[in-house]
Parts: structure tokens; sequence; C-alpha cells
């Protein structure tokens, strides 16, 4: 936990003068999207608050802001911790993954487009890979899709799949072999940006369609594994 409250203090300064619970929310959901606070995780109020120098009445709204978007729970005489999701939560994740996103790569207009973030994200991913960083490609593709979805130019497609993507974080936290899990697609990424850049929409979105369903089968059948020994708290 103690890593956990450096990285807040340094966001600190994200908070300015105009320090709003939605603010501190924001800092939070991007925390839990990468990775600093697992699942089952209970976040204190005074060490958070301190870490951000916000007061509790703040992070009680961040607090209740984050549980309305299912990343947090309140738990009577415990406290709020970070939500460990069923089976049945990352099934209705990529379903909404596969709603969205295949529908933002077949709404794109003509050829060029803007991919450079996306590009950036696939080196982010190959540098994870050749340090062997297996936490990092999952936060490399997590970024991949969200620059995908960036591509629809849509504040609000962002704001909602901000939300799932943090809970996507919260699923690739529960499985044990987070190589075997992420390796394999960032090849996948590439062929993906590789189709874009040529203008085949309909291949890029075929590549897609089939990566989300074998992602799902991949993370479903290690979630099953592991949420059967590690109960929620």
């Amino acid at each position: 936990m103690a890593e956990q409250l450096a990285g807040l203090a340094d966001d600190r300064a994200l908070l300015g003068r105009t320090s709003t619970a939605e603010r501190v929310s924001d800092i939070l959901r991007s925390r839990i999207a990468e990775g600093y606070f697992p699942p089952g995780t209970r976040l204190a109020e005074d060490s958070i608050g301190g870490a951000l120098g916000v007061s509790r009445n703040t992070l009680r709204e961040a607090f209740r802001l984050l549980t309305h978007e299912r990343l947090l729970v309140h738990e009577l005489n415990r406290g709020v911790f970070v939500r460990v999701l069923t089976v049945e939560d990352v099934e209705d994740i990529y379903r909404t993954r596969a709603l969205v996103e295949c529908a933002v790569v077949r709404g794109l207009g003509e050829p060029p487009h803007a991919l450079e973030a996306l590009r950036a994200s696939v080196t982010e991913g190959q540098l994870a890979a050749a340090g062997n960083d297996w936490k990092a490609l999952g936060t490399a593709n997590i970024h991949f899709h969200r620059e995908l979805v960036a591509l629809a130019a849509s504040a609000r497609t962002d704001e909602l799949m901000r939300s799932v993507f943090a809970e996507l974080r919260l699923a690739f936290h529960l499985v044990d072999e987070p190589r075997r899990l992420h390796e394999p697609y960032l090849q996948r990424n590439r062929q993906i940006l590789q189709a874009l850049e040529s203008g085949d929409k309909a291949g890029a979105e075929r590549l897609l369609t089939v990566y989300l369903e074998d992602s799902l089968e991949r993370v479903v059948d290690a979630y099953r594994r592991r949420v059967g020994e590690d109960p929620a708290p």
C-alpha cells in the first residue's frame, strides 16, 4: 500500500485549486485501470485523502461515483474495496467491447485515419514484451483498444469505455499467467493496425471480432479457476 500511496501523492498536483470529487474519481479510476489497486484492496479514507490532500467528504463522494461505475464496493462496517468481478461481469464487459469497438471500426470514414496514438500503443507493447513486463503489456493492450475507440472522436463513447477498460483491468488482475494472456495479442494489435493503415476496415473488424472472442475465452477460463480460490472480501 505504501507504494500506491506514494503514487497518489504524485497525482496531488493534478487537483490544482479546483479540487472536486469528479477529479479525485478520475485519478482513482486511472490508478485502478493502470493496476495500482488490485481487486479486493481496501481503500483507506485517511491514507488516500492524506496522499491527495482532499477532505473526507470529497473522497467519499469520489468513492460513491466509482461505486456507481462498478469499480468499488462499500461493505457495511468494513469500508470501501476495489471490486472483485464475477464471470458474468467479465462476459458483459466483452459484450460491450464487441458492440462498441467493432462499431467504431465499421463507422470510420475514408482513410487516411489518425493512427499515431494507435501506433504508439503497439510500440509500447513491444517495449513491454522485450522487457518481459507482462503487466505493462496488459496495460499497453488496454491502451491500444482505448485509442481504437478514440478514432470515433466521440467524447461520450470515450467516457463510456473509460469505465469499461478500468473494469477490464480488474479482471486481468485475477489471471495467474499474464504472459500467456497478453503476449498473443501483441501481434494481433499489429495486424489490426496494418489493416487500418491499408484502409481495410472490413478486415480490421473481422480481426477485432475474432480477437475479442478469443480473449474472452482465455480470460473466463483463467478467471473461473482463480476466482474459485480467492473469494471476494
